[in-house]
């Protein structure tokens, strides 16, 4: 025996079913390919890694607290002859300046970390940009070089953080590691 639905089923059901359409609709709208493509396109990137037909790595350290190991670093490098990056907290370089000279007399490159280490996408481009001046500043004063590189404290940036240093014609350079598989 069949049942009639009353009117109160029927708008339930035609709720639930327009609900369900919504949701689909928002999904496939947010998952668009054309969608996907501008929003990926327009986001402000730092460079993570380089394409090179040689098997390189770049090895990299930032210094923004002690350098109880900076020696003990230099020494090893040495060993090996192999030169790294050293992204360096202006605070650090202001502590530390002799192990500033010792990583650029070694033939490392020394780049820049900030001045004092803080969480940039909380700052304005203004003051981004005086926190990436005022540590190449300093590094500058030291090694005669003017850092041309720049590591976001923490990892942290967004399109304001990027695009204030890019105007600065500095680079901003991101950590990666990457693993491939032999052939």
């Amino acid at each position: 025996m069949k049942q009639k639905l009353s009117r109160v089923q029927w708008r339930r059901i035609a709720s639930g079913a327009a609900l369900v359409l919504v949701v689909a609709l928002i999904f496939w709208v947010v998952n668009s390919p054309a969608i996907v493509g501008v929003s990926a396109a327009q986001r402000e990137l730092p460079i993570y890694s380089v394409q090179h037909d040689d098997k390189v790595v770049s090895l990299t350290f930032d210094a923004a607290w002690g350098n109880e190991d900076t020696q003990m670093l230099i020494d090893i490098l040495n060993q090996y002859h192999v030169n790294a990056t050293f992204f360096l907290v202006g605070d650090w370089v202001d502590k530390y300046p002799d192990s500033v000279r010792a990583l650029a007399e070694a033939g490392n490159e020394i780049m820049n970390h900030s001045s004092d280490h803080p969480h940039l996408s909380q700052l304005s481009a203004e003051e981004i940009q005086a926190q990436v001046n005022t540590c190449s500043d300093k590094v500058e004063a030291i090694t005669g070089v003017r850092p041309t590189l720049f590591r976001c404290p923490y990892g942290e940036y967004d399109d304001n953080v990027i695009l204030a240093i890019r105007e600065l014609g500095v680079q901003p350079i991101q950590w990666d590691v990457e693993h491939s598989r032999r052939a």
